[in-house]
């Protein structure tokens, strides 16, 4: 898709001086005009959606008063609508959000269209079903604007979780701090790093936020700069545990960990797009 082929090219090849951009997808901005709409946006906060009513809610409503909150940066929320049948986009525009659509089903495809439009010179990613705090937020983009940190992630605690999502989160918690992973709920990264590493694989349909991290820490070393976790949680919801039985999460991983190249199969990542509230319409 958009930026797989242009993996080896440099932000430079992208942000050309003398004739413009090219921001894929046929979009062709001349610099002029990119100063213009673009230079008043610190932050773009982005988040993919599929079928999404129940929870997006509350998500953009605790997303607008942490914005409320923060007066030395300007930002935005853009949601992906990812070919809902239900009423997710008209719920994200209520609250003042900015939708794209993209009609293919894919995490990667979904979050790589939002970042493209989002206007921000910083991206937060994070997901419908988590509550990111004021401080979190303003952490993330002090820590971009210093110019020390490349990129990032946070903490995970489970919303109204038992016993066993809980110890599953500390491990979580324990691992992500020593081997610098962010989860797919929170990433963080300057917009020009997102375009020089490509955006998330669209080739993948799942750990996509895993090999995005990797590349950007790979940036990262390469700049001198750091890959942060953020001591501050996010709390995001444990859907996927009240939806699938330990069993059955279990049997999917696990032949994910010994043949990772079945994340390029939708169909063996159908743990990640099952919907079991959502019937379909045939």
């Amino acid at each position: 898709m958009f930026l797989q082929n242009n993996e080896n090219r440099s932000v430079a090849d992208f942000f050309p001086h003398d004739i413009g951009l090219f921001l894929s997808h046929g979009f062709y901005i001349h610099n002029d005009l990119f100063k213009k709409v673009y230079q008043f946006m610190h932050y773009s906060i982005i988040i993919p959606a599929y079928n999404e009513e129940e929870l997006l809610p509350k998500t953009l409503e605790a997303i607008n008063k942490a914005m409320a909150g923060i007066g030395r940066y300007s930002g935005e929320v853009v949601v992906t609508n990812n070919n809902s049948t239900d009423r997710t986009a008209e719920i994200a525009c209520e609250y003042g959000a900015k939708v794209v659509f993209e009609s293919f089903q894919q995490i990667s495809r979904s979050r790589n269209v939002a970042a493209i439009a989002a206007k921000g010179k910083y991206l937060i990613f994070t997901d419908a079903d988590t509550i990111i705090s004021r401080e979190l937020i303003e952490k993330s983009l002090d820590l971009m604007a210093s110019g020390d940190v490349c990129a990032g992630g946070a903490l995970v605690e489970f919303i109204n979780s038992d016993l066993q999502t809980k110890k599953l989160s500390k491990w979580w918690n324990v691992f992500t701090r020593k081997m610098k992973v962010a989860c797919g709920a929170y990433i963080f990264c300057h917009k020009k790093d997102f375009i020089e590493v490509g955006g998330f694989n669209e080739k993948i349909y799942a750990s996509e936020e895993i090999w995005f991290g990797r590349k950007l820490k790979k940036l990262a070393r390469k700049r001198h700069q750091k890959f942060i976790i953020v001591s501050i949680p996010i709390q995001t919801s444990a859907r996927k545990m009240e939806w699938f039985s330990p069993w059955q999460l279990f049997w999917q991983v696990l032949p994910m960990i010994f043949c990772p190249w079945l994340v390029r199969s939708k169909r063996f990542c159908d743990l990640w797009y099952k919907r079991p509230e959502i019937k379909e319409k045939k």
